[in-house]
């Protein structure tokens, strides 16, 4: 989760009362966020450079970095963090935030071009008006942009923030894509011009950009925001211009938020303006902008209207685990900021209807609103009850009587990733992708990630690989899920419990396998029988790729074929570096059901 670093005595300010570290370590918990450390300025110097630790002075600042959770970014800053305790304290009221009344004539106008397509297609704008700032005021505005970026925005890839001092440029504003050569302008804290393919090799240098190029870097076009006499506003998501650059003594700020994700977008606006919209002229207040796209169609942002949510009463007290009355109800959901009006319809049953602030993007369901109750309520509060017996599901049954009866014979469990790499799933396998059975990962993390398993092998002979120097024989099992593609699922794939046993020893031990193939039938509760017959178990050779030919066989269980057994080829136990020979048995249980 997200931590916060603010400045001790001015949160303490912004609270209206000093706490002593312990009551504030309780107020949080009791709001749902968590005082991670306390600290200085300089500690947090020193400890950047690895030098010793010194005693605080007395003229240091203290730092409280403050935990809480990923998905309020109305607590990223000291502002929304200060309201919200303040609130949940019953201080303050719940904010009422409001759009300028601006005739649509005279509203600021962002024309966005059909080149930016191809590249981020959205934005959305804002106006704060009669901006008071000062020194700590500015910092926490240009963090809190930070801390978006580096949340919700993905490190700018769904969405990149711009602010600009309004009075330094004309509307109305174009928002365009155009090619790199065709880009030319001063970027912020520079005073010299460059084009903005020279930017991204200049900016290649700079450790907190240069992480950011990719988003653009090989696009043909790269978007572009001008005022009305071709003053380049920024470069998103790389600079701003600096012509625009905020300062001290900015009273009106342009904000801009161009993104590939249109909702995420929305968020981030709203954020940015809620949460700074208090130092206002006119408090609480957001001007309006019209973004006009190419086809003619038109939006005004900010939306800042109430989000309607009905929530019965009796679904917030089962979920939380206490009855009660709808006063307190209401009650606790105000200091969460949540409004609430109750009701009770002709047969007697009492709802809420919740109204959702654009600050709380987090409440997207019912239980959302029942877990801010019992955050309000106090989670120690609940009494503790014990669940019913719950009857576990069949398939888990038989999962864990196979656990017991393999490892009873002398196998030891292993637990690998679900996830593995392309190659390791099929090319290391001398298995061919047919396109139609693994659920392939579109933005792996690493190389490492790129399939979700289609069998336990690349894990079992992955861990024999790592583990090729101990004493052998190894004999390993693993019980769990593959996914496979399956079209006629809602999600377009099926989990497959399956069960994966190695023998790893001198020799390959294929008797070992059979044998423990024989046990896992027996257990199952079924006999061999002759090739045909349906009633039983029987196996037949078989010819799959990552098995030595004639040593390997299918296993047939009342007609179907639920495995596959045999001598690994040595080819595979060559692309896993493997130098004993194995055997290698998986089925799947499912079919015993």
């Amino acid at each position: 989760m997200p931590t916060v670093s603010v400045g001790r005595d001015r949160l303490f300010q912004a609270l209206g009362r000093e706490y002593t570290q312990e009551e504030f370590e309780d107020l949080c918990f009791k709001f749902g966020i968590e005082l991670d450390d306390v600290t200085t300025e300089k500690a947090i110097i020193r400890k950047e450079k690895h030098l010793e630790e010194e005693n605080p002075s007395e003229d240091e600042e203290w730092i409280y970095k403050i935990e809480v959770p990923a998905n309020r970014y109305d607590l990223l800053c000291l502002e929304g963090l200060a309201q919200a305790l303040r609130i949940f304290n019953g201080v303050d009221p719940i904010p009422t935030y409001r759009v300028a009344n601006v005739s649509k004539e005279s509203m600021h106008k962002m024309h966005v071009k059909p080149e930016t397509s191809k590249i981020r297609p959205y934005i959305v704008c804002a106006i704060l008006k009669g901006v008071s700032f000062d020194e700590l005021r500015y910092n926490s505005f240009i963090d809190l942009q930070d801390r978006l970026h580096q949340n919700i925005c993905r490190r700018r890839t769904l969405v990149a923030i711009g602010t600009h001092d309004l009075d330094t440029i004309e509307g109305p504003f174009t928002y365009e894509a155009l090619t790199p050569s065709e880009i030319n302008f001063v970027p912020l804290k520079q005073t010299k011009s460059f084009r903005a393919d020279e930017l991204m090799e200049f900016y290649k240098s700079d450790l907190k950009l240069k992480k950011f190029l990719h988003i653009i870097e090989d696009s043909p076009v790269f978007p572009v925001i001008y005022d009305r006499n071709r003053t380049v506003l920024s470069l998103p998501p790389i600079i701003n211009g600096a012509h625009s650059a905020i300062t001290l003594k900015t009273k009106n700020v342009f904000i801009e938020c161009t993104a590939t994700d249109l909702t995420k977008a929305k968020i981030v606006l709203n954020t940015m303006v809620t949460m700074f919209s208090v130092y206002c002229e006119r408090k609480f207040e957001v001007e309006p902008v019209e973004v006009i796209y190419a086809d003619g169609k038109s939006f005004i942002y900010p939306d800042l209207s109430l989000y309607q949510m009905v929530v019965p009463l009796s679904y917030i007290s089962s979920t939380v685990g206490v009855s009660l009355p709808a006063n307190t109800v209401a009650s606790l959901l105000n200091n969460m900021q949540l409004h609430a009006e109750h009701s009770v319809s002709e047969d007697n049953q009492t709802s809420f209807i919740v109204y959702v602030p654009p600050t709380r993007s987090d409440i997207l369901h019912p239980c959302d609103v029942a877990e801010d109750v019992a955050i309000a309520f106090g989670y120690n509060e609940i009494p503790k009850a014990k669940l019913a017996s719950l009857k576990p599901q069949s398939l888990n049954q038989l999962s864990e009587l196979i656990r017991m009866e393999i490892a009873m014979v002398g196998y030891s469990e292993v637990l690998t990733w679900i996830l593995c790499s392309y190659k390791e799933n099929f090319t290391m396998l001398n298995r061919k992708d047919d396109k139609a059975t693994a659920a392939i990962n579109g933005n792996p993390r690493s190389a490492d990630f790129e399939v979700v398993r289609t069998s336990l092998m690349p894990g079992i002979l992955k861990t024999i690989g790592h583990n090729k120097d101990h004493p052998k024989p190894i004999k390993i099992f693993e019980v769990g899920d593959v996914v496979l593609l399956d079209d006629t699922k809602d999600v377009g794939a099926s989990n497959r419990r399956h069960l994966a046993a190695l023998y790893c020893g001198a020799t390959s031990g294929f008797e070992l396998i059979h044998g423990l193939v024989d046990r896992i039938m027996e257990v199952a509760g079924t006999s061999f029988v002759p090739p045909g017959d349906e009633t039983g178990y029987y196996i037949q050779s078989s010819d799959e790729p990552e098995f030595l030919p004639g040593r390997q066989a299918s296993i047939i269980y009342k007609g179907k074929q639920i495995g596959t057994f045999g001598i690994v080829h040595p080819q595979v136990l060559d692309n896993f570096d493997i130098p004993d020979p194995c055997s290698y048995v998986e089925l799947n249980i499912e079919n015993f059901l």
